[in-house]
């Protein structure tokens, strides 16, 4: 692979004579074939060799992490190799990352072992169950065991076991949340996802009977007085770009369309997959968040044109399915948590101001807007997936006139 992205001959020689030469090699073919162009592993094995120079490697050996990070600050301040460009804390991240992902390739770090989780048997048994017997989909679970797991690592502090919990420290666990700045909202999910830990923990005989009905969270009014999400004409200035984007805005913008027009949840954008887009019948498929319900769509053009552009311009060349990756080595899908940032810098960017900000308050504005062009609730609760008209009827409070109004659904209505 060597001889193939290096074309100066000095330059092959110098890459040829230098130690570890089989495990660079077969490193960079990794690469490779994981989607990098031959710019980026030039790059790449010249950062190697420095690595390895200042490791003072000269065959396979395991490493420390502190040596590697060593390595990196004296990089960082070699000015002998740093004449065209200042070196910094950037230089040195990069070349611990690279240095890093090579030898852990070659299973050549020495790590320290991972502390001991608490009750880790019990929070495994419990994302199965949530899994194989509550049917609960890839987001729900992550959310219910991560705030189950940071609960467990704080009471384990207190208590050896859980039969040992009681309210009063279900209580003080909350409490710490608020004084950390957690908000009302948020502190009635940590109820419910406490509320359903405990009622397993207690389907095994492993908890105080009665501590399930006492996890009781905030009343939050379920009506807003204002609406949540950012009006029509907002939205719409998000979703102008100039002619000349960068890679960035046209990743943004192929996000922020499917956010507004088609009303989907983070999870559900992170989750789409390249053979989701059907372009012969120009439909999409939507695997929503709850209960995994599938739904299809015809591809507005809009949005299809922003999925082709960053098909074509942005993504990687990768083996992962999924249709956002990340941009840089190792590919691999997106998380929802990483799209929030997307949405809300533009919207500060642009000064739209909202209750709610991130994806989620453009499905309340493409909720609100299909009620103002006509849309029946029942076809806004289907448009977004959910199974009861409960769940959208907050739309309807603050456009009492337009609920009157039932008309054919029709995607042309979100323009």
């Amino acid at each position: 692979m060597i001889e193939t992205i290096l074309v100066r001959p000095h330059a092959r020689r110098r890459h040829l004579n230098a130690p570890l030469l089989k495990e660079r090699d077969d490193y960079l073919s990794h690469l490779f074939r994981q989607g990098h162009n031959l710019k980026g592993l030039r790059l790449k094995a010249s950062l190697l060799l420095h690595a390895i120079r200042l490791m003072e490697i000269s065959e396979p050996r395991r490493v420390e992490l502190e040596e590697i990070e060593r390595a990196a600050v004296s990089w960082s301040n070699d000015t002998e190799f740093h004449k065209a460009k200042k070196a910094g804390l950037r230089t040195a991240y990069k070349l611990q990352v690279l240095a890093l992902d090579f030898l852990r390739f070659h299973r050549l770090t020495i790590e320290p072992d991972a502390p001991p989780q608490p009750f880790a048997l019990l929070q495994s048994d419990y994302a199965q169950y949530l899994r194989e017997t509550k049917g609960l989909v890839s987001g729900t679970i992550r959310a219910y065991t991560e705030r189950a797991s940071k609960f467990l690592t704080w009471i384990a502090l207190r208590h050896d076991s859980l039969t040992e919990v009681t309210l009063v420290d279900i209580d003080d666990y909350l409490d710490k949340k608020r004084a950390d700045g957690m908000r009302p909202g948020t502190i009635k999910s940590v109820c419910q996802a406490l509320r359903a830990f405990f009622s397993y923990v207690r389907s095994r005989g492993g908890c105080v009977q009665n501590i399930v009905g006492g996890i009781r969270g905030p009343a939050i009014p379920k009506y807003h007085e204002v609406p949540q999400g950012p009006s029509w004409r907002d939205v719409r200035r998000l979703l102008k770009f100039p002619a000349n984007l960068s890679l960035g805005e046209i990743r943004a913008k192929a996000i922020l369309l499917l956010c507004s027009i088609y009303g989907m949840r983070s999870c559900e954008i992170a989750g789409l997959r390249l053979e989701d887009f059907d372009w012969y019948n120009e439909t999409l498929t939507v695997r929503r968040g709850k209960r995994g319900r599938v739904q299809q769509f015809p591809i507005q053009y809009e949005v299809g044109e922003a999925i082709l552009e960053y098909l074509r311009s942005v993504r990687p060349r990768c083996s992962c399915r999924h249709l956002f990756v990340t941009r840089y080595y190792p590919h691999r899908p997106v998380l929802p948590t990483t799209l929030r940032p997307i949405v809300t810098n533009r919207m500060m960017k642009l000064g739209i101001k909202s209750e709610q900000m991130g994806p989620h308050s453009l499905r309340h504005a493409c909720a609100t807007q299909l009620l103002r062009k006509g849309s029946s609730l029942r076809e806004i609760a289907d448009f977004l997936g959910h199974r009861n008209l409960g769940s959208v009827s907050i739309y309807a409070k603050h456009d009492p006139y337009t609920l009157r109004r039932v008309a054919d659904f029709s995607l042309r209505g979100v323009k």
